[in-house]
């Protein structure tokens, strides 16, 4: 791995990320640098909206950018959680245990229409995704690093769906939303499919210890009082906002702040603006909220992303 100290400005690296998916991807440039964010932020991404819409695609074509293993887990209602994380296996030749790791190690793996299953086997990722292992029959085996999980999720409206425990959906960095495509942007998805899957030319722009690398620089952006003030008090304000039962938690401030950082060094700057920390809370803190009188659901609540919104517009920001 390059020494940090020596390490060019990856200006380039980033920017070739981004342009290898956008080859895929059409006319999605936000949710493109929000899943880009997740990534140097060492952060998990969920990806919500209708099926068809390229959640899944869009997933591939990360993974495929980067030289790692990647894994693909399509979740079932019938999936158990030793589908996931791996099973102990008698071995009657040497006479004991032999651990057969599931699909979740890997660098990046894929939790296709995570919604599909029952919350106890989407439970089985939570210690992989916040402890980066996995413990079974007592014995915790630890992740490959860098770990990313991209989970994919249809609303919650569709038929065979199941709500994401409160636990899990905290474990997510961001959650994007794809929206349908326009007019032009869906018939260049045609086109470019005329001949073959464009997804199939994508090859690596980066290794895993360049990702190592960009997360580590990452997290030397530098974040100013002012600006962590700031995060602060929204932070502050989900907790006592009257349409709020519940507020965000330690966690979700945590993450506002690395995400900030990751969006700063993506824009190619070494500070954090309080326009990154705006750009960014709808999709960090949105998921995380709990409605006043109302149940908590699957699908992004549009009131949850007002409200966050609202907060955004009424907290100072520091000039």
């Amino acid at each position: 791995m390059q020494d940090p100290a020596t390490a060019t400005r990856p200006t380039n690296q980033v920017r070739a990320l981004i342009e290898n998916i956008e080859r895929v991807i059409f006319g999605k440039p936000i949710p493109i640098r929000m899943l880009v964010t997740g990534l140097l932020a060492g952060g998990h991404v969920l990806i919500e909206d209708v099926p068809g819409v390229g959640k899944t695609t869009l997933a591939r074509a990360l993974a495929r950018s980067i030289s790692c293993t990647f894994r693909r887990i399509q979740f079932t209602p019938d999936l158990l959680p030793s589908d996931i994380t791996g099973i102990s296996i008698y071995d009657r030749g040497k006479s004991e245990f032999t651990f057969k790791p599931g699909p979740v190690f890997a660098h990046v793996v894929l939790a296709d229409e995570i919604n599909r299953t029952t919350p106890r086997t989407q439970s089985a990722l939570l210690e992989a995704m916040n402890a980066f292992q996995v413990t079974v029959d007592g014995t915790t085996h630890d992740l490959p690093r860098p770990f990313l999980v991209v989970a994919t999720q249809n609303s919650l409206e569709y038929l065979g769906t199941y709500p994401l425990p409160e636990a899990q959906l905290d474990r997510f960095l961001l959650r994007v939303h794809l929206d349908y495509p326009d007019r032009e942007q869906e018939k260049s998805v045609l086109r470019s499919r005329q001949h073959q899957d464009p997804l199939e030319e994508v090859t690596p722009v980066l290794t895993t210890d360049e990702v190592a690398l960009l997360q580590d620089q990452v997290r030397r952006v530098t974040v100013s009082e002012p600006v962590l003030d700031y995060i602060q008090d929204i932070v502050e304000a989900t907790r006592t906002h009257r349409g709020l039962q519940s507020g965000v938690s330690p966690r979700a401030g945590l993450g506002l702040f690395r995400a900030s950082q990751a969006l700063a060094f993506l824009e190619e700057r070494d500070f954090v603006l309080p326009d990154d920390v705006k750009t960014l809370a709808v999709s960090v803190l949105a998921h995380r909220v709990m409605i006043k009188g109302e149940m908590r659901s699957v699908g992004i609540s549009s009131m949850a992303r007002d409200i966050i919104s609202e907060i955004i517009e009424t907290t100072s920001a520091p000039m």
